[in-house]
């Protein structure tokens, strides 16, 4: 952040001081800066600052400015070509069991894309919601067809994960689109895999955790083995 980024929405009370060093703050800034929408969203509220309508906020991790219209937080701008917008990218580093993606999923969208480049572990990643998850409820179907012609399907009922991608040597891919994991609402997804290798996969599957709960991150497991390298996004599907 800029040296003047202002990351704190102040506020006074009768019979405060207000200093110099505050009020050169507040001069010297007018957008407050935050991170992601869940930092924007922990500033305002309660005693803090109730949102008025017309506040604005820059978000750095997808490098937007947003203003509340009464009721949600709208973009001004810049506005993607895709209608995506980049909430964050995190490096998978070496030989972890898991990884975990905090603080991705928020009130600002309604469904995400999470995509997944690189990475060496086993034949089957899996992925489970985190932050108030459940340990079951996962309910999906896996369609596969190798690049020899071998066709099979992989189901999940009330498990404890989806199947969400493959990685086998050389590389992983993964590209998921999941619907309403923070609203108070099941959530769905659905999935595409590829594993590019001359004996990998290719197919397109779906599910959904049949649960109420409000997810704001997730984790993705291999089922056995480790992963490496690789660099997991996820990204905000616009409202309009």
């Amino acid at each position: 952040m800029g040296a003047n980024a202002q990351t704190t929405v102040q506020k006074f009370v009768d019979g405060a001081v207000l200093t110099a060093e505050q009020q050169n703050f507040s001069a010297a800034t007018g957008v407050p800066v935050f991170a992601t929408t869940v930092t924007r969203d922990a500033a305002f509220g309660g005693a803090n600052k109730v949102l008025a309508e017309g506040q604005l906020a820059y978000i750095e991790a997808s490098n937007i400015v947003q203003y509340y219209d009464g009721a949600a937080w709208a973009t001004v701008g810049p506005t993607a070509a895709s209608g995506l917008v980049l909430i964050t990218a995190q490096t998978i580093l070496s030989a972890v069991p898991s990884v975990v993606v905090s603080d991705v999923f928020s009130s600002t969208y309604e469904n995400y894309l999470v995509t997944l480049n690189g990475g060496v572990g086993s034949t089957t990643l899996n992925l489970r919601m985190i932050l108030g998850a459940t340990t079951t409820g996962y309910y999906y179907g896996v369609p596969l067809v190798t690049f020899t012609s071998d066709l099979s399907l992989t189901t999940g009922q009330n498990a404890t994960h989806w199947r969400a991608g493959e990685a086998t040597v050389n590389a992983s891919i993964m590209s998921i689109v999941i619907q309403s994991p923070q609203l108070a609402k099941i959530s769905v997804m659905a999935t595409t895999i590829i594993t590019p290798r001359t004996d990998g996969y290719a197919g397109a599957g779906g599910g959904y955790l049949n649960d109420t709960t409000q997810y704001t991150g997730f984790t993705i497991t291999p089922s056995t083995g480790t992963l490496t390298g690789g660099v997991i996004r996820v990204y905000g599907y616009q409202n309009s």
